[in-house]
This record gives C-alpha cells, structure tokens and sequence, in this order.
C-alpha cells in the first residue's frame, strides 16, 4: 500500500508541475462533458453494477437514491462541466497592488492549492464536479470515492483522463484510488502529508469524524448539517408553509435539508396548525414541544433534548417555540452546525439581525434552506460545504479552490 500511494503522489506532484492555460482547460472540460454524453450508456451499465451491489449490502434506500444514474441525472452531470469551463479561470488573477514609500512594488495574486485530496460516498455527480473545479482551478485531485460507487466512479474518473491525454495534458491531474481496501483511507490520510495539501471529505458523520481525527493536513469540510428555519412573528403563513415543505421535505437525505423548525410563540395558535399538517400530509415525522402539541391534535411526538442536535437525514422534523428572534438565534447558535439557517418574516430589521447574529456559514431569509448547494449559488457545482470558522465558508467551488501568494518587484530596495 505504501509503494502505491507513494506512486500516486509522485505522479500527482509532476503532473502539478505543468502549468495548463485556460484555453486548454477549457477544452479538457468540454471533451470530457462530450465523452460522458457518448458513453451514457456504458455509465449507466456500469452504474447498474454499483446499485446491484449496494442492494445485496443492503445500503439504505436514501444512499441509493444517491447513487443512482439515469439519463436526466447524466445530463446535469453534463451541464455542470460545462458551466464549469465557462468560468473565468481563477488563477494568476491579480486580487490588490499598491507600493510602499521605499519604492517596493507589491501585488497579491491568487495560485492553485495543490494536491487535492477527496474521499466521498455514494454520489458519482461529485466525480465529476470535484475533477472538473480542481482542474480548472489549476489543482491536481486524488478521489477516494465510497466502495458501492466504484464502477461509476471509475468510469467517469477514466474518461476524465481520456480527454486529459487528448489534450496533451498530463493525465495524472485526475487520480482515483483504485482498492476497495478500507485501510486505503486510513494511508491517505495519515501517510500522505508530502504529498496532499488539503483534504476534503463528503459524507455521513462517521467518515467526516474519521477524516478530522486522522488526517494530518488541513480538512475543508463539515461535520454535520444541523439546519434551522425560523418563522418570526411578522412571517407570511402562505410563504412559511412552502418554505418550511421545501426545506425539510424536498431532499430529506441532504446536508442542507431543515431539520428543526423554530416558531415565534405568537403565531403558535395561528401557524402551528396549517404547518405541521401539512408536514403530516406530506408523510414527515414530528417531534415537537409542550407548547405545540398543546394546540396541535394531531399526530405528533413529543421532543427530548437530543432531538434538538439530531440530524435525521429522513422525513422526521423537530419543532420548538421560541418566546423571540433572540432565543431563536441562541438556539441556533447552541444546537446548530454553522451550516445553514434560515428566518421566514416581513420583518426587515428581524431579517437583519438574523442574518447577523447566527454563527452559521449560510444565512438565508425567506428562502429553503435547501439552496445550500454550490450549483444554486452560481458556482456551476461544490467539492463540499465547509462549516469551518477559517476560510473557505459554506459551498466550496471554482474560486474557493485557489489560494495566494504576494508578489514584490524592488529597483535594489535593501531594509535598514
């Protein structure tokens, strides 16, 4: 295991050394969207193999659904490397320049990373995004994808490499680590500091803990997706009902999906009512407090504690009743993850002091908290959402993925 790690970083770290310019990346990108829509079939062939297994394993339905391909799921692949390749590249862009009074000319430029190193599960779509972005950011990536996604894993990641070589690119800028061997994560975390310059991990709980407690260079990524929606006194009841559905019911098994809901006490008798029905027609689980279960007759159970830092990645929601916008942040700011929070209310200064006050990476006001995707910010897809207090915040995409050196330019300066 260590002569192939070693390998694949000595590969990776030559592949870095050559330089590629936008035009040329661009066009790696386009042959690879070009190369996915010839070869749909066979993906999905090979995809087929991937649910196979993952059904004998007996994998969740909701992992599953994540895995799974079709031809309407290949055509966003698609659309997403190619929104990729329009971009600007984000590399070589000069951010500031000024000059000292001694006459040194400096500049602030952005450069790639690196060596970036993935591991995920489940979904093939991050394949190709994370193989497109660090590309086109001018990074070489080494994925470590879930074991039930490695026939579609390996597809896309050797189509990648087909368009690499068409191009005359170095074809080691797209790695994947070809063993199922558990261990294999453990060495790439671990023994791979000389080679990997950020690690970025894209899963459940258990694997991102894993990452944080193992890896010995810097991790991009978050642990949990603990998201709020708080509806303020001054709230629409037609907008918190479609919000409120969207955010916990639209994608249960995302990290952005809503999984308590805070209401103002005021509007308890008035909203409690039409919105936890109509969470109960739409087949979501309730847990909520005394208060609420006092006007609700309903089904419902009641909340412990632990309900209130459960991510239940299921149609299961917890509701709480808050006496104001300030308990409803410290609540946030107690139970959240610094993922995504969201205040449903007419209310502008409430809206204003929400969007301030809470310690989350995403912050939203009268919107789902399911817009918490890379894609729906505008960055054409993510490597991940990252959650930690240093940059970068929240959807890691193209111009996420570069860092920045200082660049001075003296006519014989020396310092006294």
């Amino acid at each position: 295991m260590k002569q192939y790690f070693n390998l694949l970083g000595k590969k990776s770290k030559k592949a870095f050394l050559n330089k590629i310019n936008t035009n040329t990346k661009n066009k790696v990108l386009n042959n690879f969207a070009s190369l996915i829509n010839k070869k749909r079939k066979l993906i999905i062939l090979q995809n087929k193999k991937d649910i196979k297994n993952a059904s004998k394993k007996k994998l969740k339905e909701n992992l599953i659904n994540r895995l799974m391909l079709d031809s309407k799921k290949i055509d966003q692949i698609i659309n997403s490397i190619k929104t990729i390749s329009k971009f600007k590249d984000p590399t070589n862009i000069s951010l500031s320049e000024w000059m000292r009074p001694n006459g040194l000319k400096i500049k602030k430029v952005t450069i790639p990373i690196g060596i970036i190193g993935v591991i995920y599960e489940s979904r093939p779509n991050v394949t190709s995004d994370v193989s497109s972005l660090c590309f086109k950011s001018g990074n070489c990536v080494i994925l470590r994808g879930g074991s039930e996604a490695y026939f579609t894993n390996k597809i896309l990641v050797n189509l990648f490499r087909k368009s690499l070589k068409k191009n005359k690119v170095d074809e080691n800028y797209v790695q994947f680590i070809d063993t199922k061997n558990r261990k294999a994560v453990d060495f790439m975390l671990s023994k791979m500091n000389k080679y990997i310059d950020i690690i970025i991990p894209r899963g459940g709980k258990n694997l991102v803990k894993k990452v944080q407690k193992l890896s010995n260079v810097p991790v991009i990524g978050h642990l949990e997706g603990i998201c709020h929606t708080y509806v303020d006194k001054d709230a629409n009841l037609n907008m918190a009902v479609k919000v409120l559905i969207n955010a916990k019911l639209r994608n249960t098994a995302i990290c952005g999906a809503t999984e308590t809901i805070l209401l103002h006490r005021k509007i308890i008798k008035k909203f409690g009512e039409p919105i936890i029905k109509s969470l109960e027609i739409n087949n979501c689980k309730v847990f909520a407090d005394r208060k609420i279960r006092k006007i609700y007759k309903g089904k419902s159970k009641l909340a412990s504690k632990k309900d209130w830092s459960t991510e239940y990645l299921s149609s299961k929601v917890s509701i709480k009743t808050v006496k104001n916008i300030q308990e409803a942040i410290n609540h946030i700011n107690k139970y959240g993850t610094m993922h995504t929070d969201a205040i449903i209310t007419k209310n502008k200064n409430n809206a204003k002091i929400f969007l301030n006050d809470v310690k989350s990476s995403i912050a939203i006001h009268n919107a789902s908290t399911q817009f918490a995707d890379g894609g729906e910010f505008g960055f054409g897809g993510e490597v991940g959402i990252s959650t930690n207090k240093m940059p970068p915040r929240g959807p890691v995409g193209l111009n996420q993925l570069v860092s920045y050196k200082y660049k001075i330019v003296g006519t014989g300066q020396i310092r006294k």
